[in-house]
């Protein structure tokens, strides 16, 4: 029996990095099984369900189903039933990959580190030097537990280095949110109405949690409203706060075309074809530079920096005038091209397979496990 790998999903993001890996398992048959755990962080049918048919991703092995809660609660809640898990499961499980920076991927890391099974980190080496973001704390914490490092992100290996990281426990494989992108991007359905359009994502605390905030972006994209179409998909806890602060009123009246979260292929259509993309969404900033889409992003940094310097993200926070300056270019044809980033091509999840099986090979982990 081959050696366990166990890879940990748990939420929208997860699912499109967790992908391709499994693609390329099935495909390049390496010397370790797969069991995919879904730690159900995100349960509902528009964050979770339809991301599984969409992206071919097979039936989780394990469902913890650990559902929603505060950071420490959920957290801790997916460390307890992960914990279980690995102490269970037989053959023992020879290592753990664990993607992203969401609490999933934090509590997983933390329940094997403690069990001495070997962590992989699938996007590691990411900062925003924002330690007020939840996302920063869960990258700083698993990558300082895991064993490899898989990179995405040119500046993710200097991140790392910095911080005393050896070189033996990285590896740079590019972006596998890439490899999704292009395997799907011929079945992105057209958008029907060709009118110029902007495309607004926004979930982030920061953004979205005081009324006073979120009633200055809404005024915003009010005002862009009356050059182009505004269309928002809106995140189960955004449409939840503009309806708590009672502006779904204002979004209607100032023309702002809201409708529920998108399926990745449907979401994917639009961000194709739209004029410009308003987001706070980390991968969102990945997927339009590789599309060459012009991408405002509403935060005041960004962990990243390749797809401002290379890609067609800029960093606009709260600053409306500077966004509205930059509006002005992308409809006058002036704003930025995108510029190709390394391992941003379609193949980066054959490198960590790869790589996965060469290092649990010589973790002596296959002999462990069996």
């Amino acid at each position: 029996m081959k050696p366990l790998l166990a890879l940990v999903a748990g939420a929208r993001p997860n699912f499109m990095k967790i992908a391709p890996v499994l693609r390329a398992i099935d495909d390049m048959k390496p010397g370790f099984a797969p069991v995919l755990v879904h730690t159900g962080q995100h349960y509902s049918p528009e964050l979770s369900d339809i991301f599984f048919t969409q992206l071919g991703i097979p039936a989780p092995d394990v469902h913890l189903e650990v559902g929603s809660g505060l950071h420490g609660e959920q957290t801790a809640r997916i460390l307890e039933a992960f914990e279980a898990f690995l102490l269970g499961s037989s053959p023992r499980v020879a290592g753990v990959m664990v993607v992203g920076d969401v609490n999933s991927t934090v509590a997983a890391a933390l329940a094997a580190a403690k069990l001495r099974i070997p962590v992989i980190h699938l996007e590691a080496g990411l900062r925003s030097f924002d330690r007020r973001m939840p996302e920063e704390i869960n990258r700083l914490a698993t990558d300082a537990i895991s064993d490899l490092l898989l990179v995405s992100e040119p500046a993710g290996e200097t991140n790392l280095r910095n911080e005393g990281v050896p070189e033996s426990r990285i590896r740079y494989v590019g972006n596998v949110m890439i490899d999704t992108l292009a395997h799907h991007l011929r079945s992105a359905p057209a958008v029907a109405n060709r009118d110029p359009f902007a495309l607004v994502t926004l979930h982030r605390p920061s953004n979205v949690d005081s009324r006073e905030t979120l009633a200055a972006i809404v005024g915003f994209l009010g005002r862009i409203a009356q050059r182009l179409r505004v269309v928002f998909p809106a995140h189960p806890r955004t449409a939840g706060k503009l309806r708590e602060f009672g502006l779904l009123e204002s979004v209607a009246a100032r023309g702002i075309e809201l409708i529920p979260p998108q399926g990745y292929i449907e979401n994917l259509g639009l961000m194709r074809t739209a004029t410009v993309v308003l987001t706070d969404s980390g991968g969102i900033q990945e997927e339009t530079s590789y599309l060459s889409v012009p991408c405002l992003t509403l935060r005041e940094n960004t962990e990243r920096p390749s797809t401002v310097s290379a890609g067609s993200n800029t960093l606009v926070g709260l600053d409306f005038g500077k966004a509205a300056g930059l509006i002005d270019d992308i409809l006058a044809g002036r704003y930025k091209k995108s510029q190709a980033i390394p391992g941003w091509d379609g193949c980066a999840a054959r490198r960590v397979v790869t790589v996965v099986n060469g290092f649990l090979e010589s973790a002596s982990c296959f002999t462990a496990a069996t």
